[in-house]
């Protein structure tokens, strides 16, 4: 094979890469214009799920998530310091909905720190545990399990949580992803 032969095969099959290439980006471009369509995507109900309880618990006061005694210090404003929350969904009633405005009930785990500014996260004021949400209130119902004087608490989640809602209550909290995800949104907020 001489040079010549060489460099026209090798002329060849760069031209159909070439045209490879032009075909792909044509067609990437055809996807991004149906993409531009004004109206959004919806989102999953699991993420609008999530959404909407991570903000009910951002704007209720702490008591409000029935943690008696953890409010946070007010700062030299008087303001009160933001409330930032990790939520976990882990499930919700009617099982078989398919739209927000459909569920009445989510049973989840919340971990919300009070972003008090300067305070690291190790030492904040943090409200977490299994929480109920009413959502056919404005705004949601938030209901805390907690132990009383006369009751554990597993056995008080397994009187609120239905069962299988509570055996994952009693071993799962936020994966890794979600915490830090938390860590992240708490420290812009306290300014660190």
């Amino acid at each position: 094979m001489t040079i010549r032969e060489s460099f026209a095969g090798w002329y060849r099959h760069r031209l159909v890469w070439v045209a490879v290439i032009l075909l792909a980006t044509a067609a990437g471009t055809a996807v991004l214009v149906n993409r531009a369509d004004p109206k959004p995507e919806p989102a999953d109900l699991q993420a609008q799920i999530v959404a909407r309880m991570r903000s009910t618990l951002e704007q209720a006061d702490p008591e409000q998530h029935h943690h008696a005694g953890h409010g946070g210090q007010q700062g030299a404003t008087g303001a009160k310091p933001p409330v930032i929350c990790g939520v976990r969904v882990y499930g919700y009633e009617p099982a078989g909905a398919t739209a927000l405005a459909d569920v009445r009930e989510v049973y989840g785990f919340h971990l919300c720190g009070i972003a008090e500014q300067k305070r690291p996260w190790d030492v904040a004021v943090k409200l977490a545990g299994p929480v109920i949400m009413d959502m056919s209130t404005e705004p949601p119902g938030i209901q805390v399990v907690e132990a009383t004087a006369d009751v554990r608490f597993v056995d008080r989640l397994r009187e609120m949580f239905p069962a299988r809602y509570a055996a994952l209550a009693q071993k799962e909290a936020l994966t890794a992803a979600e915490m830090a995800e938390q860590r992240r949104r708490y420290d812009a907020a306290a300014g660190l």
